[in-house]
């Protein structure tokens, strides 16, 4: 059986292979391809309106547990090559 995670910009639930795990590395959003970055894990699915919904709700640094503001220039430059 597959892991299940769920979404921070849609919240639905989905299979661990189809979505991206975000790290927060210092104050800085980071896209971890592996999903083996220490440290706790966001999955998002990789779409604009998913990031898009994550980062307007603060979901990420609610789900990292981070009190800081977050730089989320590098994860949206990664979704937009990528995307």
């Amino acid at each position: 059986m597959e892991p299940v995670r769920t979404c921070v910009g849609c919240r639905a639930r989905a299979p661990r292979a189809t979505l991206t795990r975000v790290v927060a590395f210092d104050t800085q959003l980071v896209v971890d391809e592996r999903a083996a970055m220490p440290g706790r894990g966001a999955w998002v699915h990789a779409t604009h309106e998913c990031v898009d919904a994550a980062i307007r709700r603060r979901a990420f640094g609610r789900a990292l547990r981070v009190s800081s503001p977050l730089d989320t220039l590098s994860l949206q430059n990664h979704f937009q090559r990528n995307g």
